[in-house]
């Protein structure tokens, strides 16, 4: 008996650049920028004072009072994504069998801003340990596929993936492997992040690893520009319904796209930096292609990595061309980064959703905040700077790789 298909039935987007799908979708079309000044702490002493923080939320809007002191802001944002994916593919009615629904999310760190308060609380008290009774249930990463679940009542495989900005990829491709399996019928996967904190963006600025463009936090993620100087940090949650083939047909589903390929790999390399060749990155994309029976020349998009470092930038354009040759020059490429900022473990299903919507609607996002050319990236590839491009879009590769030499990749086929 062969493999299950795996197709995605619903989408849900709560984004630095809009607080739905189709919000989030028109405006990267528009190229807008999500980066503003940091409004959830007193950044002013930080070298970066800037992130691309979800706009215009209030959790009470959202969940009852009760409930918002129960969760980080990290679950918040996850459920109100998985929300709209399940109303989306209506996925939630006495018909479907609950026990064959489950719930895979990634987040690379959890509930940071939890963890930050409590120790904080307990290190300027006077020594007595009064810790919240949420305190481990806010924090921990696995808790909002746990909720998720209590929520709809489903009862299928349910945990969380982390491997840094790699996790919500590593979420979508654990989903398809079950449900190719069968496993599951459907997995509501995803990821959510919410690192926009003092120990955040200090954490990531003693790494030298955040854009310190104060003065033009606008224009300050610039994926593969001469002078990007790192990323921007960002927060927010994706989620796509996945669901076995013949159940979404036999259900009268909508079909958005097939994900019919995935691919993992590991850098061996360096704890925060990508090996210089991009090898890790060459070897990810391969793996996926050759699930999903496809040659290089049959890839119309990619949404990359992109982040806006140095280094990263070079390594993943330089794997691009050596692995795809002369069809990389034909391919349409694009970084999301440069408006949502970098989204950690969400990251990866925030542009995996990008890349459905160029299928959906044959037009590539662009890569914003392009200035410079940087002699060190093939001059070729097509980046898709500052402007959309029509295209018909049949394939659409994306990329996500996490600090530790993480890398993970899927590849989605219009329907």
């Amino acid at each position: 008996m062969g493999l299950k298909r795996v197709v995605v039935t619903g989408i849900g987007a709560f984004t630095p650049v809009g607080n739905t799908y189709t919000e989030f979708w028109n405006n990267i079309i528009e190229g807008t920028s999500g980066s503003a000044p940091i409004t959830l702490f007193d950044a002013t002493h930080f070298k970066t004072q800037f992130a691309c923080e979800v706009k215009n939320y209030n959790p009470e809007d959202h969940f009852d009072r009760k409930e918002v002191r129960k969760m980080d802001r990290c679950t918040q944002l996850g459920i109100i994504a998985a929300r709209e994916a399940v109303e989306h593919s209506g996925i939630n009615n006495d018909s479907i069998n609950k026990n064959r629904v489950g719930v895979i999310w990634g987040s690379g760190i959890g509930g940071l801003k939890t963890f930050e308060e409590e120790v904080t609380n307990y290190a300027t008290g006077n020594g007595t340990p009064r810790f919240n009774p949420f305190f481990i249930p806010k924090m921990i990463a696995d808790i909002t596929p746990g909720n998720i679940s209590i929520q709809y009542g489903f009862r299928g495989p349910n945990y969380a993936t982390v491997s840094a900005c790699a996790s919500s990829t590593n979420a979508l491709i654990d989903a398809r492997m079950l449900i190719q399996l069968g496993k599951a019928d459907i997995i509501v996967a995803g990821g959510s992040e919410a690192a926009v904190t003092a120990s955040g963006v200090g954490g990531f600025n003693s790494l030298h690893a955040l854009s310190t463009r104060n003065d033009d936090y606008k224009t300050a993620s610039r994926p593969f520009d001469k002078d990007r100087d790192g990323f921007v940090l960002g927060e927010g949650a994706g989620c796509l319904i996945l669901e076995e083939y013949e159940h979404a047909i036999t259900r009268g589903a909508t079909i958005y796209a097939e994900l019919v390929g995935g691919g993992l790999s590991a850098d061996a390399y360096h704890m925060t930096a990508p090996h210089p060749e991009g090898l890790g990155a060459y070897n990810v994309m391969k793996a996926t292609l050759e699930d999903a029976g496809v040659t290089p020349d049959m890839v119309d998009a990619i949404n990359m990595h992109g982040t806006s470092t140095p280094l990263g930038d070079i390594a993943e354009s330089k794997a691009i061309v050596d692995l795809f040759g002369e069809s990389a020059y034909n391919i349409q490429i694009n970084s999301t980064k440069s408006m949502t900022g970098h989204l950690l473990g969400a990251a990866g299903v925030v542009e995996a959703i990008a890349s459905i919507g160029a299928i959906l609607h044959s037009k590539v996002p662009p890569t914003i905040n392009h200035f410079t050319d940087d002699e060190n990236i093939d001059p070729k590839l097509d980046f898709t700077f500052n402007t959309p491009k029509e295209k018909d879009v049949t394939y659409a590769l994306s990329n996500t790789f996490g600090f530790g030499g993480h890398n993970a990749c899927v590849l989605f086929k219009k329907y």
